[in-house]
């Protein structure tokens, strides 16, 4: 119990390290900002440190800003929300960990639960999945890309029937949310964790 108190600490820890990073990250992005939308003097100190040092930073978001016909200034901005995305990934991804880790301690304790463990697992599992699918919906990627292939092959098994059956609400396909729901009702009655 003192790894899961141990991990629960350190995760604790992370969550208050990103948050001082973004904050920090939203007062370098309003400065770079302000020096783009010409809102402080472009040929000031902090000007020429945000074009030798956080412009490079920006520079991919830029970039990518410019060939979908945005505006460049907007990179700041864009550049903060991926900073508040990844953090919020990250301690997605570490709580996923200690979950999966809690589950395993739990599974050494009591071997009797494993078979439940493992499904729970496979439920979890099928859940990432919905949610990278979803994300390659609203991504300019082919659903056959290395990155989101796996993700159509785990659901398409629950979300192709259930679009059959289910309409599009204008341009939103809801059948991934119909399938977590549906994957929720199966788990509750197994009853699994």
């Amino acid at each position: 119990m003192t790894m899961l108190a141990g991990y629960a600490a350190f995760v604790a820890g992370v969550r208050v390290v990103l948050f001082y990073v973004a904050a920090i990250a939203a007062i370098v992005c309003a400065i770079d900002w302000a020096v783009r939308t010409r809102r402080i003097n472009p040929f000031s100190r902090v000007a020429r440190f945000c074009r030798s040092w956080i412009d490079p930073l920006i520079a991919p978001i830029e970039r990518l800003i410019l060939r979908t016909g945005g505006n460049p200034s907007s990179a700041s901005w864009w550049m903060l929300a991926a900073v508040i995305v990844c953090g919020i990934l990250l301690i997605s991804l570490l709580q996923l960990a200690g979950g999966v880790l809690q589950q395993i301690v739990f599974g050494i304790q009591q071997p009797s639960e494993l078979p439940k463990v493992i499904i729970s697992w496979i439920f979890s599992i099928l859940r990432i999945a919905l949610v990278v699918r979803v994300l390659s919906y609203w991504l300019p990627v082919s659903r056959y890309s290395k990155w989101f292939r796996w993700s159509f092959v785990l659901t398409d098994w629950m979300v192709i029937p259930l679009g059959r059956i289910i309409p599009r609400i204008g341009m939103f396909d809801i059948t991934p949310i119909v399938a977590w729901i549906l994957l929720d009702i199966v788990q509750s009655v197994l009853g699994i964790p």
